[in-house]
């Protein structure tokens, strides 16, 4: 399995940057999913899962590379320049915020996302210092098997193999892998919900089909998520191996 993807998402649901190599740390390659935005008013912190619009702001990393910052371009190709710009973009009063020791975020997420207007949502609390939706995954990679014809970025994964079939990556739960110099615990596969059907921008469009036949027939399942055990680096061409 070569690495033919790497992507990092500096701001939750928000379009990330795709990279040609990557810093692999203790909460996954280094300033994904480090900032995300809260509503004030609910104290969750928002997702596509309940605002689609999110996947329509893009963000980026930049500064120190030791120390970074993030710069979020909105829809109009404007860069968002604090919180009141982000509430005005999305009519609701919010505040971007960074991950930190101590700091989790709160999701939520619909019971039914065939009708998601008349459906209960469930919350829970996400790990600390991360705002990963599961503390069982730092860093997620996806096969190219298993995504087939579906636009990848569906699928928000950081790292992209090459595989053979569909559920290539999922024979790996429960072993050690080496991507690079950095080394992974594969965990568990990845449960799919409704982001993977949301519209994004370069023309990917709703698509509810994309989780009915991940449920119908990959049970909920695409790609895998795994534990950092020691940090390193990972670059596009390194092959994925197995360790134990």
């Amino acid at each position: 399995m070569h690495v033919v993807g790497l992507w990092r998402y500096p701001v939750k649901s928000m379009q990330g940057e795709e990279l040609e190599a990557a810093t692999i740390g203790d909460l996954g390659i280094v300033g994904d999913r480090q900032w995300a935005l809260v509503d004030r008013a609910t104290g969750l912190a928002l997702t596509a899962r309940r605002v689609p619009q999110l996947l329509y702001g893009a963000a980026r990393l930049t500064g120190d590379p030791a120390a970074p910052d993030v710069e979020i371009a909105l829809p109009d190709g404007t860069v968002a320049g604090d919180d009141d710009a982000l509430s005005a973009w999305l009519g609701r009063d919010v505040e971007l915020r960074r991950a930190g020791a101590g700091i989790t975020g709160r999701f939520e997420i619909a019971a039914d996302f065939e009708d998601e207007a008349g459906s209960p949502w469930f919350e829970w609390d996400g790990p600390d210092g991360t705002f990963h939706d599961s503390g069982a995954t730092r860093v997620s990679v996806l096969g190219t098997g298993s995504i087939g014809a579906w636009d990848r970025r569906r699928f928000r994964g950081n790292v992209l193999v090459e595989t053979d079939g569909v559920g290539a990556e999922e024979a790996l739960v429960g072993r050690r892998i080496a991507l690079g110099t950095a080394i992974l615990d594969v965990v568990k596969p990845i449960d799919r919900c409704v982001m993977t059907t949301r519209p994004q921008p370069g023309g990917i469009e709703r698509d509810l089909d994309v989780l009915r036949t991940i449920n119908a027939e990959r049970a909920t399942h695409l790609g895998v998520g795994t534990l950092v055990v020691q940090a390193g680096h990972v670059k596009l061409g390194d092959v994925l191996e197995v360790r134990d």
